[in-house]
């Protein structure tokens, strides 16, 4: 919190108790909410906050670099507060996502070919399967078929 709320204030950004809550959710939830979690979540605690405060205050961390997006585009985006080099579980079935780590995976060697396409930023793993939960206690999911997004 207080790398959050110094981020803010060097960027000249207000630390309204909306958006202390709403970054909160964020940076303690491992489940990468999408902006209508985050809502439904906050609202529990303060009811009066609307679905456009949850939505500029994401954007504004997103463009405070305070937390990134999973995914392609603002449709149905996921946030993610954990700025460390990771990767992500995501179940097929339930559309849970889970963080995981692999320094096999941070050191993959990207191919030449994407220089034609242009400058890469950030890579991350992304493997889809069947969480334990949605294959069943104890039970072990089908696969392996990992993607790398």
């Amino acid at each position: 919190m207080e790398h959050f709320q110094r981020i803010c204030r060097e960027a000249g950004a207000k630390l309204t108790p909306q958006r202390l809550e709403i970054f909160r959710e964020v940076a303690v939830t491992g489940d990468h909410p999408d902006a209508e979690t985050i809502y439904r979540r906050v609202r529990e605690r303060m009811p009066t906050v609307s679905l456009d405060t949850i939505y500029r205050t994401l954007w504004l961390l997103v463009d405070l670099g305070i937390i990134q997006t999973l995914g392609a585009g603002r449709e149905r985006a996921r946030f993610d507060a954990n700025l460390d080099p990771h990767h992500h579980f995501v179940c097929v079935k339930c559309g849970s996502t889970r963080d995981f780590y692999s320094k096999d995976f941070d050191e993959l060697a990207l191919p030449d070919s994407l220089r034609e396409i242009g400058r890469v930023d950030a890579t991350h793993v992304e493997a889809r399967g069947v969480c334990l939960d949605c294959a069943g206690k104890g039970a072990t999911p089908p696969g392996p078929k990992t993607t790398i997004v």
